[in-house]
């Protein structure tokens, strides 16, 4: 029998404050039993603290509450450790999780002892998007930019792993999973297992995870986020997909977060396990967050509509060279984990060809077909591991470079890149086949300047980030593994 503790009806959630005082009034119309000050950390995840219902006042959204910067992941040293979060009052929203009614706000990072006092804090990846945003504004090329991102994730039974000197091992387990077909189950094995790779849109009863996908939307849907569909995905072991609509940029990274925790959250309400983790199945397809992009004038006039290939403006094909010539160092940011990589290998559906094309899913960049005023260009290899602030920021710069310097993206490619003879695609360039290579590419100065324009992405931020990375990849090289001992061993 599935728990379910998160019985939200038809109840927003959601505050619509504009100010301080709005978000104040908010929350003494809930009468709130307390206040939860969320952000999000330089990789992805999100912290919070939860503090007395007394301290909702004006002052809050002025003043903030201090916190320890040095225990946060590569963020400051201990001699330079005290921070302030502040809440922003558009954000507010009751949390749906906590049993005590609790009012929610994301919060802005401030270096508190910054070169001209108070300042925003160069390493909050939510500032580093909000400077995206104000580049596009003011470029004169276009008012503001539009994303959609398309997360994918697994819903685990159990999730059991361990690493230490004598021994390392995982070991996952799906009631819906291919290899579950002989199991001895209680009250018998109910059949109904999803063959690998054929998880695409099954009906129930082979989709077991309907119910708690829909509770999934139920929530996110109480807390503002416009559900477009849901579906089982590829996948066999529980891979699913929930789609919301489209919107601008900072937004959009919000909802993501908020995406991330409801989704854990609802799993885990219902004795499950849900990961983002790109590729936790092998032999299967992983998981992808493809990322769709158009940009805008004040009027809202979609800049990318035009007679070019798929319906594309010239402006949306310059968009795509950018992001061709840029990806080996977008990558780092949109595919940040060395599991990253294991999804992008060729036979498993993930895009690892710098092409583009109208309905060709073997390209990265493939051109929906939508309405003239839906037209957009879709990234198809980053995952959901990325930090969404870092990403869309990543992606948007590397294709205002694009726009910038007129770069042509060559011709379309029309044919399955999977299949097609070495000659035929000699020409195309390949993703980066690693973490390492990738993180390589970001480290060049002349690789890295187009993240750099109008002072987005910083030295501070780069220079850690990849030292962070770095850090995680000598780590991997220094573990062996099960298949290394299964192959190995004997040699």
């Amino acid at each position: 029998m599935m728990r379910r503790v998160t019985n939200t009806g038809r109840r927003s959630f959601m505050g619509n404050a504009t100010d301080a005082a709005s978000a104040v009034a908010f929350g003494r119309k809930n009468q709130i039993g307390c206040i939860d000050l969320k952000f999000t950390d330089f990789l992805g995840t999100q912290h919070h603290i939860t503090i007395s219902k007394d301290d909702l006042t004006e002052d809050l959204f002025k003043n903030g509450i201090g916190f320890d910067g040095s225990s946060i992941r590569c963020w400051q040293p201990i001699h330079r450790s005290d921070m302030l979060m502040i809440p922003r009052p558009e954000t507010a929203c009751i949390d749906p999780f906590f049993k005590r009614k609790t009012l929610s706000f994301n919060c802005d990072v401030i270096d508190p002892l910054g070169a001209h006092g108070p300042e925003r804090y160069s390493k909050d990846s939510r500032y580093v998007l909000h400077k995206t945003v104000e580049s596009l504004h003011n470029s004169g090329i276009c008012d503001h930019a539009r994303v959609g991102p398309e997360a994918e994730f697994f819903i685990f039974d159990d999730v059991r792993y361990s690493t230490g000197p004598g021994h390392s091992y995982y070991h996952i387990d799906s009631d819906e999973a291919a290899w579950n077909s002989a199991r001895e189950e209680a009250g018998g094995n109910k059949a109904y297992k999803l063959r690998h790779k054929e998880g695409y849109f099954p009906s129930p009863p082979s989709d077991q995870l309907s119910d708690i996908r829909n509770e999934m939307c139920e929530v996110m849907e109480s807390l503002g986020i416009r559900i477009e569909a849901n579906h089982h995905e590829v996948a066999t072991a529980g891979q699913c997909e929930i789609d919301f609509q489209f919107g601008d940029l900072l937004d959009v990274a919000d909802k993501i977060q908020w995406y991330k925790y409801v989704v854990k959250n609802v799993a885990r309400n219902n004795n499950k396990v849900a990961t983002f983790m790109p590729k936790p199945v092998s032999g299967d397809n992983g998981s992808g967050m493809h990322q769709h992009y158009s940009l805008h004038a004040s009027d809202g006039t979609n800049l990318f509509t035009g007679n070019s290939h798929a319906g594309l403006s010239q402006m949306g094909l310059y968009f795509i060279g950018g992001l061709i010539k840029n990806c080996d160092a977008v990558l780092a940011f949109t595919n940040p984990l060395t599991n990253s990589y294991r999804r992008l290998v060729p036979g498993y559906e993930a895009p690892i060809y710098a092409a583009y094309s109208g309905r060709n899913r073997s390209a990265f960049v493939r051109i929906p077909l939508s309405h003239p005023k839906g037209r957009r260009v879709e990234f198809r290899t980053p995952d959901p591991t990325c930090n969404a602030y870092f990403a869309f920021a990543a992606c948007v710069q590397a294709g205002m470079d694009g726009i910038r310097n007129r770069i042509d993206p060559g011709q379309p490619t029309d044919i399955d890149l999977y299949t097609a003879a070495p000659e035929d695609i000699k020409h195309i360039k390949a993703v980066p086949a690693s973490l390492d290579l990738a993180l390589k590419a970001l480290e060049d100065p002349k690789r890295n300047a187009f993240l750099k324009h109008d002072g987005v992405f910083t030295d501070d931020v780069i220079e850690s980030y990849i030292e962070r990375k770095k850090g995680e990849i000598g780590e991997f090289r220094n573990q062996p593994t099960p298949w290394e001992f299964e192959n190995y061993l004997d040699a």
